[in-house]
């Protein structure tokens, strides 16, 4: 009996097994492509961003116009606005799908190592309490990142402005 059931279990094994025919088939060529690769670098820092930051950030550069539901042959500009709980980008497109601009705003975010370092020197025993980053991109011009952050020391508040290598403005 136990024979008998060892060999019904190596066959049912192996049958499967040489019944299967594999075809090799030659794939069409498929070329991938960034568009928006030039908004992507130019975001680009030593220290990154927030996670959210860039999470939203990379949706608006995979952000595919030809197949939204908002595009149209007549049109050569469109904007599209991106949200998240912690922010949003309002993104300015051309026809080809590549970016012309964004205004990004973001609230509450982690700052960069370098703008809290900045603000712990020169406030010192002074707590974030708010921070909004602002992020503004054109394709011509480059990027500004500007920090505006509500510092709170006791009943005293203050409000200030850095750039994101945590130089005051």
């Amino acid at each position: 009996m136990k024979k008998l059931l060892l060999g019904l279990l190596c066959i049912g094994l192996t049958s499967p097994v040489l019944a299967q025919i594999i075809k090799t088939e030659e794939l069409s060529e498929v070329v991938v492509y960034a568009t928006n690769y030039k908004y992507l670098n130019s975001l680009a820092s030593q220290e990154p961003a927030a996670i959210p930051v860039q999470m939203l950030e990379r949706k608006v550069a995979a952000f595919n116009l030809e197949d939204s539901e908002y595009y149209q042959d007549d049109y050569d500009y469109y904007q599209i606005r991106f949200y998240i709980p912690d922010g949003k980008i309002l993104a300015a497109y051309d026809k080809d799908g590549k970016i012309l601009r964004t205004i990004e705003k973001f609230e509450n975010v982690k700052l960069p190592e370098s703008v809290s370092n900045a603000i712990l020197d020169r406030f010192p025993g002074w707590t974030v309490s708010e921070d909004v980053y602002l992020v503004r991109y054109h394709r011509d011009k480059g990027v500004t990142k500007t920090y505006k952050v509500t510092l709170v020391n006791g009943e005293k508040t203050l409000k200030i402005k850095l750039d994101d290598k945590g130089n005051f403005l």
